[in-house]
């Protein structure tokens, strides 16, 4: 089934739970009921001393259907703004809708659907008989202000699925299922991962020492790959005066995502929302001969975002980012090889991670929006031209998308479909022509010249640690790759005269850098087993008297149900290797 028609289908059926709503409840108040992804959803204000919840569905179910079955055509109605006042008289909100959306002369529409007229736009199915009714289920109750204002009054919100038949709405329903198993939230406080906590604030993330174990062997990764790549490390701080931001730009462009300014004895501070401004001012602190470009400075910069509360969702949006962030300073001559390169240590990264279900975005400017880039057409043409070239030449999947870019540049965004089916931007690669200009970027070319054509490539290919760490942990349902479990090895004594052998040999496995631990709990083996399971522990080594006379030892695999019978050494050796290969 085409989108646009399914998109149709369930805006149609937003009509008919307002009508049965209405038929339900007489007096209630309807907002809007816009499509989402899944379905849509439709606002009502209920009339005093209602309530609707889960138990109420099926009534409101049996009522839709009967109203889809009585096989009434939309009829659209052209009407004055005068004329649609008069309808919606006893509507408060769909009067404001009309005088939002009502200049002079202008008509608006009204859709019939038998028991029920409706203000919208459109568009529609051409009968209600079209509605796959077996694809249809109310799905939850939730409060929604009107506009999404608190000082608005607040609505009751009614979500409900549609989809093309039955089989597509259980199949939609078990992937549900299987993203709530596999919550990075869930998993995150089941695994002692990260919390989040009211009194330090919302979106501002604390690691717990797994969580940090995992970010930590991240981190080392692109340190090593960077340094293989020529990337050079530095360290800047956390908070900048205004001018470096007005000298950026990002104030004027990006200044509602920053933190308010901060009075200081000496001028108005930020907390930085990028690093990008301070990498420039290392590149312009010291004199650069075109011999010295490439410069490659990398950084994993915490920066801070002022997100609204009510947009933040566990690590995917948070109000602190800690970004594999990098810029590249390089001649136009240099753009194409460079730009290359990140693309390639990119999809290297993404190989040792085994992700591959991605592709990518060439973000373009807008001419039309000149309030969200610098109007300096040539350049974007010229960059937009680059890009484009590189990911051609590469054979990579990507489309073009306009009024996307960076306001300083072009951008190619990576984006990945989760195993849960969200898609979601990873990954950012831009290309910058505006820092040279507002930073006096230089460099001395091989006639003794200075040269001001210095472009900026921004890139993070591992994104920020608390979106990669969402991802991830939702990829791989906590069970992480060996390389990166916080704990690798968990010894289980079968009782207390085992404790120190297990104790003993686990430090012989810490010694060799391998994450051990030793469950002491006074509990039966059997549950040892079960509480390592659940932690997902990639290597379970139950310790009795067999392995402390010397034999070998039998080692639960997670993810295996045959157990692997090796010795100590041969064991540890295999161990050492997976990780040394990050498996």
């Amino acid at each position: 089934m085409e989108q646009e028609y399914l998109d149709h289908l369930r805006h149609s059926t937003a009509h008919i739970l307002a009508a049965a709503v209405l038929e339900l409840y007489p007096g209630t108040k309807l907002g809007i009921g816009p499509v989402i992804d899944n379905g849509f959803y439709y606002d009502f204000q209920l009339p005093d001393n209602v309530s609707i919840s889960d138990a109420d569905f099926k009534t409101i179910e049996k009522i839709m259907r009967k109203i889809i079955n009585g096989k009434h055509p939309f009829i659209k109605k052209m009407v004055s703004t005068e004329e649609a006042r008069i309808f919606e008289k006893d509507q408060p909100f769909k009067l404001e809708l009309i005088d939002e959306f009502s200049t002079d002369g202008q008509k608006l529409t009204l859709y019939e659907s038998g028991p029920f007229t409706d203000l919208c736009r459109g568009g529609h199915a051409d009968n209600t008989s079209e509605i796959p009714i077996d694809g249809l289920k109310l799905d939850r109750v939730a409060g929604a202000y009107w506009h999404g204002s608190e000082k608005n009054p607040m609505l009751t919100r009614i979500y409900c699925l549609l989809f093309e038949n039955k089989q597509a709405l259980k199949e939609y329903l078990q992937l549900r299922e299987e993203a709530k198993m596999r919550d990075h939230r869930k998993i995150g406080q089941e695994q002692q991962l990260f919390f989040i906590d009211e009194m330090v604030g919302k979106g501002l993330v604390i690691w717990q020492p797994k969580g940090t174990i995992i970010r930590d062997e991240i981190e080392k990764f692109a340190i090593e790959k960077e340094h293989e790549y020529g990337y050079v490390r530095v360290v800047t701080p956390h908070l900048a005066k205004e001018e470096l931001f007005l000298t950026s730009g990002h104030l004027p462009y990006y200044k509602d995502s920053m933190y308010p300014a901060m009075e200081m004895d000496d001028g108005t501070y930020y907390l930085k929302a990028m690093n990008c401004p301070m990498h420039h001012r290392i590149y312009g602190h010291n004199l650069h001969s075109y011999r010295e470009l490439p410069l490659r400075l990398a950084e994993y910069g915490t920066v801070y975002r002022n997100e609204l509360s009510g947009t933040l969702a566990g690590l995917l949006r948070v109000r602190g980012l800690s970004m594999n962030d990098a810029h590249i300073y390089c001649r136009k001559d240099q753009i194409k090889d460079e730009f290359k390169r990140v693309m390639q240590l990119t999809i290297e990264y993404f190989h040792v991670f085994k992700l591959k279900d991605y592709s990518f975005r060439l973000s373009l400017w807008s001419p039309e929006h000149l309030d969200k880039y610098v109007n300096e057409p040539e350049n974007w043409e010229y960059a937009e031209s680059v890009l484009r070239d590189v990911m051609t030449d590469m054979g990579v999947p990507f489309v073009e998308v306009k009024d996307e870019a960076a306001f300083y540049g072009p951008k190619v965004d990576v984006q990945f479909k989760s195993i849960i089916g969200r898609e979601e931007t990873m990954s950012t690669i831009q290309l910058d022509f505006l820092a040279k200009q507002r930073f006096g970027l230089s460099y001395t070319d091989k006639d003794g010249n200075q040269n001001n054509e210095v472009f900026v490539i921004h890139r993070a290919p591992l994104s920020t640690h608390e979106r990669f760490l969402a991802f991830l942990i939702e990829h791989y349902a906590g069970a992480f790759p060996l390389w990166l479990s916080p704990v690798q090895v968990q010894f289980l004594p079968v009782s207390e005269k085992h404790l120190n052998y297990a104790k003993e040999i686990a430090s012989t496995f810490d010694t060799a850098g391998i994450r051990v631990v030793v469950d002491e709990a006074d509990e039966t083996v059997g549950k040892k087993i079960r509480n390592a399971a659940k932690q997902k522990i990639p290597y379970i080594v139950v310790v009795g008297d067999k392995e402390i006379g010397g034999e070998d030892w039998t080692i639960r695999v997670r993810s295996q149900e045959d157990r692997l019978t090796i010795s100590k050494d041969i064991f540890l050796a295999r161990v050492q290797k997976e990780i040394a290969k990050r498996l």
